[in-house]
């Protein structure tokens, strides 16, 4: 099952999202970070007892951000470009409105 996560471009935000899968659902809090100095966003997550999975993802369109964390049985992530193509990738004040992250969760 693939759900979008709600994004805005709060430059540090922490929201709670349950992703649901074919016969669990997945509870995780995210932080997102906006580093202005590097000009890139950054994605913590966390287990529902608020115990650190991953940390510092960079926000990189098309690719699979989980995919190196496949053992931890989160799913696959992936930021889409879904506005203006010429944007390569989300800046400040665009991610929530150009880009969305698609989450697919097989449990």
């Amino acid at each position: 099952m693939i759900s979008q996560i709600p994004l805005t471009t709060d430059p540090n935000q922490t929201f709670s999202v349950t992703i649901p899968g074919d016969t669990k659902s997945l509870e995780l809090t995210f932080t997102l970070s906006y580093n202005t100095m590097s000009g890139y966003w950054v994605l913590g997550i966390y287990d529902s007892s608020e115990n650190a999975l991953v940390l510092g993802i960079p926000l990189l369109p098309d690719i699979d951000l989980l995919e190196q964390y496949k053992y931890m049985g989160l799913g696959t992530a992936v930021l889409l470009n879904i506005g203006d193509q010429s944007i390569a990738a989300p800046d400040d004040e665009n991610l929530s409105s150009n880009f969305a992250l698609m989450w697919e969760y097989e449990v």
